[in-house]
């Protein structure tokens, strides 16, 4: 059909009519998709077009051409050259030539400036730094800081250009500037020093975007002696702006204090401020997970915002930030000089707070007593009161901690009034009587400091896999860590290019061998890798291997596949 309509369209190409000479091309642009071949017969009436005085018809006679010379590159690359020289006048069809000539010079690696076509693609972009339209200075002044490779003083020119926007009337060309300029930060944040002052007028602008963009191009450039005057700035604009704002100044605050770790107290301060706010989940989220990320690098700011993290949760609203602090709460806590202030922060979520965090607090308190011998007879007084909790999964935590902790749990055991009527907001002098009493730890409390090896999903499906082990080893074999089988939760459950029929499922991969008589002796799985091609998928007979490694042996699991349809594959 379109090659008894090709003719026309041709025809419309070249026509003197813009609106129709623009709409053919369209056309094309469409058809290519479907018949490429049939387009690429029109690349004499699209140069044609390339050469109207439509602003519109250009532009489309441009991207119609690329898309049919794309696939050759040293044709693209001759087109853009012929092109750089001057005979484009439509200021959208030098838009997609600064964008054609960024790809050629991406395309081509290392730096943009060490070859002849990076030379002349500077060239070309500085020389667009000067058009007369907006859109083409922005467009060209992207393109250069974008470069692969740019020095710090090749950027002068774009800098200095997109710095007269910052001024702009039009809040389209400020935002378009602070997104560029603060792209260029990131990685070179000394060009853009030199645009401090014009971006700090710009946080008190009427649009949040730009607002948020000039804070955080600040945060970035800003040096140690402007931070306490940037959070002055900071403080008022944090209020009346979005959460999805407040989420990237925050990333911005952590960026800097990593930058000048001395200056962590005014930072994590201020972040901890905003932590009793009003804001949503995902902007608390940020603030903690900074807070934690800070915490990890500069050891100075543990104390104070561990500190923080527990006043936070003392009126938290969100389940899973709270227990996310406890859990940072058990493995930091015992290791600060006063470890013992942080259990009133604890034991108060375990009689305040829903089942979920009671159940991280005794947790968390069962870790102190763990690692503070000296605070274990205090510490087992308050997991005591939560044997009678109104929830199985806080109950069941309070009785292994006190078994790991080597307690007798049915001595002494809280009655009904007392359990009830003795739960009041922990106390530090509560630990005063017993500072200094060393109770004997149990072997087993180990399992209160260290971490799983494996996560619950792997855990669930080695314990599978050992259950189809034990069946034939006559139930001699123990349950523990060191018997489990080792399973590769991470491998894709299935390969495209084996049907699912021809192969094991690759969860069960190393159960299956343990119904194999012959194989079963051999001992257990320890880990099985993924399907293995050893043949072309378009051949007649597609094979695939699987590798299951034990202690001390090797089993190759074969999978043949037949791809013809009027044949059958049977043993021999």
């Amino acid at each position: 059909m379109l090659g008894a309509i090709e003719r026309y369209i041709k025809q419309a190409i070249v026509d003197r009519n813009a609106m129709v000479s623009s709409s053919a091309l369209v056309a094309g642009t469409h058809l290519i998709r479907g018949s490429p071949d049939v387009v690429r017969r029109w690349v004499n009436e699209v140069q044609e077009a390339l050469h109207s005085s439509s602003d519109m018809v250009q532009f489309h006679a441009l991207s119609l051409l690329y898309e049919i010379k794309q696939h050759d590159r040293l044709a693209i690359s001759k087109l853009v050259t012929k092109l750089t020289r001057g005979t484009i006048s439509s200021p959208l069809a030098t838009c997609l030539l600064i964008r054609y000539i960024t790809t050629i010079v991406r395309d081509s690696g290392g730096n943009a400036l060490a070859s002849a076509t990076g030379r002349a693609a500077y060239q070309f972009l500085e020389l667009s730094l000067r058009h007369r339209s907006e859109a083409v200075i922005y467009e060209a002044a992207k393109a250069l800081c974008n470069l692969p490779g740019i020095e710090e003083r090749d950027l002068g020119p774009a800098v200095a250009v997109l710095q007269l926007f910052l001024s702009s009337p039009k809040s389209t060309l400020r935002l378009a500037a602070m997104r560029a300029l603060s792209s260029v930060a990131i990685a070179k944040p000394s060009a853009v020093i030199k645009c401090n002052d014009d971006m700090e007028s710009l946080i008190a602008d009427n649009n949040r975007s730009i607002a948020t963009f000039a804070i955080t191009t600040l945060l970035k450039t800003g040096s140690e002696s402007s931070v306490d005057r940037l959070m002055k700035q900071i403080s008022s604009f944090m209020n009346e702006i979005a959460d999805e704002f407040k989420i990237v100044v925050v990333t911005a605050i952590r960026e800097l204090c990593l930058k000048y770790p001395l200056k962590h107290r005014v930072l994590v301060g201020f972040l901890a401020n905003f932590l009793r706010e009003e804001g949503g989940f995902e902007f608390k989220k940020a603030i903690v997970d900074a807070i934690i990320a800070l915490m990890c690098v500069i050891s100075e700011t543990k104390e104070s915002s561990l500190f923080h993290l527990c006043e936070f949760i003392e009126d938290c609203e969100f389940t899973a930030l709270s227990t996310q602090i406890l859990h940072l709460v058990g493995i930091v806590g015992p290791t600060t000089v006063a470890p013992a202030r942080y259990i009133r922060f604890v034991y108060n979520r375990v009689i305040l707070e829903n089942a979920a965090v009671r159940a991280a607090a005794i947790t968390t308190l069962a870790k102190f007593a763990a690692r503070l011998p000296a605070l274990q007879a205090s510490v087992s007084v308050l997991l005591r009161r939560s044997l009678r909790d109104e929830d199985d999964e806080v109950r069941d935590r309070a009785t292994v901690a006190l078994r790991l902790l080597g307690e007798n749990i049915t001595k002494d055991a809280p009655g009904d009034g007392e359990a009830e009527g003795s739960q009041r907001p922990f106390r530090q002098d509560a630990l005063a009587a017993d500072s200094t009493r060393d109770l004997p730890l149990q072997p087993e409390i180990h399992l209160l400091l260290e971490p799983l090896p494996m996560s619950f999903a792997q855990l669930s499906a080695a314990l599978k896999e050992f259950e189809v082990a034990g069946s034939r080893e006559d139930d001699a074999l123990a349950l523990s860590l060191t018997t489990l089988p080792v399973v590769d939760y991470t491998r894709p459950s299935s390969q495209s290019a084996v049907p699912a029929s021809a192969s094991l499922s690759s969860s069960n991969d190393s159960a299956e061998l343990y119904k194999i008589p012959e194989l079963a002796t051999l001992g257990r799985v320890h880990s099985s890798t993924s399907p293995i091609q050893l043949t072309e998928s378009e051949t007649e007979y597609v094979v695939s291997c699987i590798k299951h490694i034990m202690s001390e042996h090797v089993v190759l699991e074969f999978a043949i596949t037949n791809t013809i349809s009027d044949q059958l594959l049977v043993d021999a």
